[in-house]
């Protein structure tokens, strides 16, 4: 190892203040908080306590709040330390669930502290030494939120925790909360960015442009007005309706593809799909390619063969949300990071940590259909989409 190599924690680039920071605290066996942009690179912090747990010949345990983060992390960790290393708990799959890494969801993890018929707790935690909260900001959801509650409540002193997000309002109060509940713990917290920002704004009266939002000093741009409301019964045009497939066209055309579409219904997700395969977001290199991986896949896979969406991917479009099967979502997140799929269009939970960098994010609305009616986007809610772009090289 490079005195470069030993003074960057074993890592062949040079790290950021922040990471440096954390991997100190960690190093100093001292819980610790993680508030930093998305694309930062807080998933450095996680992969140093990776490595140090197996240098000791300790164990951790790396949550995520879903199945499809849960799964690509596991990919992703088999990948890079050896598939005996790690191991996977989602509720419906285990493998490998004495492995000295551990990927789980949260619910699993909290399970666990209960002693259900995972076992008892002195077994499930024998020999862990850390556990990563990833996306730990989902504490503060109004359903889900008791889970990350519980998990750092009922979690033993001696298991470090490591916390990260990209997105927490209050992180000096969960900070403080933490230490009272668990031990004393330590905030990093970062609004370093690698690859700024630059947002846009799109309607149906910009005249085929996408206009910035902001000023070069930060203030609204005047020339942004107000859309006319039209009646709740009044027939929309056939432009209004197809605004998506301008939009990803003009994308197109800057160069800004790849792209993330959030829209709030797997209807919407489906429906914008098919309005886009007629545009032309392929070159033909990418179009063989693209084409000899799905049929590769499908030979692995046969069961996907009958996807009703099949004859969407091969244009280089999809859709991405809870209603899809496991196998059909790997085959489009391993499409999307080798840059074959030019526009996703997802629901939210594509938000929340999973691997697909996107050279610009849309989102379709600033409110929500919610259990208690429509409401309008939360700030975290807002940065955590418009987070998914930008990330390092791209």
């Amino acid at each position: 190892m490079s005195i470069q190599e030993r003074e960057n924690f074993g890592f062949s680039f040079e790290l950021d203040d922040f990471q440096v920071e954390a991997i100190n605290h960690i190093n100093n066996q001292q819980n610790v908080v993680v508030c930093a942009p998305t694309g930062a690179g807080k998933t450095v912090i996680a992969e140093y306590a990776i490595m140090k747990a197996l240098n000791e010949g300790r164990r951790l345990f790396y949550t995520t709040p879903l199945k499809a983060l849960s799964n690509q992390k596991f990919q992703d960790f088999g990948m890079a330390y050896g598939e005996d290393k790690v191991g996977l708990l989602t509720g419906d799959t285990t493998i490998n669930r004495d492995a000295q890494i551990v990927v789980m969801t949260t619910e699993v993890f909290r399970n666990m502290l209960y002693g259900t018929t995972l076992g008892r707790v002195e077994e499930n935690l024998q020999n862990v030494n850390y556990v990563v909260l990833d996306e730990v900001h989902y504490m503060n959801d109004e359903q889900r939120g008791t889970v990350w509650e519980e998990s750092i409540i009922y979690c033993p002193g001696y298991i470090k925790i490591i916390a990260l997000s990209a997105t927490i309002a209050n992180a000096q109060e969960l900070t403080d909360w933490i230490s009272e509940v668990h031990g004393k713990t330590y905030l990093v917290n970062s609004n370093f960015r690698p690859v700024p920002l630059r947002f846009f704004y799109y309607a149906p009266t910009c005249d085929n442009r996408i206009l910035p939002l902001f000023t070069s000093d930060n203030k609204l741009n005047k020339s942004i007005k107000p859309e006319k409301r039209s009646s709740h019964f009044q027939k929309k045009s056939q432009k209004e309706e197809k605004l998506h497939v301008k939009l990803v066209q003009i994308l197109h055309d800057k160069d800004m593809l790849p792209a993330i579409y959030f829209t709030f219904s797997r209807k919407k997700c489906d429906t914008y799909l098919k309005d886009c395969t007629k545009l032309k977001l392929l070159n033909n290199f990418e179009e063989k390619r693209l084409t000899q991986i799905i049929d590769e896949y499908i030979l692995e896979n046969p069961y996907l063969a009958k996807n009703k969406q099949l004859e969407y991917l091969y244009h280089g479009v999809s859709a991405h949300h809870a209603g899809l099967l496991p196998g059909w979502k790997a085959l489009i997140e391993k499409l999307f990071q080798q840059g074959l799929i030019k526009v996703v269009f997802a629901t939210e939970t594509l938000a929340a940590g999973i691997n697909m960098p996107a050279r610009t994010t849309i989102i379709s609305s600033i409110s929500k259909r919610t259990d208690d009616g429509h409401r309008v986007l939360t700030p975290s809610e807002f940065l955590q989409m418009s987070g998914r772009a930008g990330r390092r090289g791209m």
